[in-house]
């Protein structure tokens, strides 16, 4: 009967054993996968502010107004060039 009761305890000593080896082997994967998803989140923070950085510069009306001129050879709109359209009065 002690035989018994050894080879039961044993079973379920390995059983735990098992168990907590593989508990240790999924937290680790877990945390591998933490980390990875920790440094995309950083890598798509520093692209988001050199987003942010790029778009106000692109977006600022001197930068505008430079490409304006030298690419499709804009002038700036003076009162001589002003043209008024009134309605014609109803006959």
């Amino acid at each position: 009967m002690s035989g018994k009761i050894n080879a039961v305890l044993t079973a379920l000593l390995v059983a735990c054993g098992l168990s907590l080896v593989n508990a240790q082997y999924q937290a680790r994967h877990l945390f591998i996968e933490l980390e990875r998803t920790q440094s995309q989140a950083r890598q798509l923070d520093i692209e988001w502010a050199q987003l942010q950085l790029d778009q106000s510069t692109l977006g600022k009306h001197a930068r505008i107004e430079e490409i304006a001129r030298r690419d499709l050879n804009m002038t700036p709109l003076t009162s001589a060039r002003t043209q008024y359209l009134t309605p014609e009065a109803s006959k």
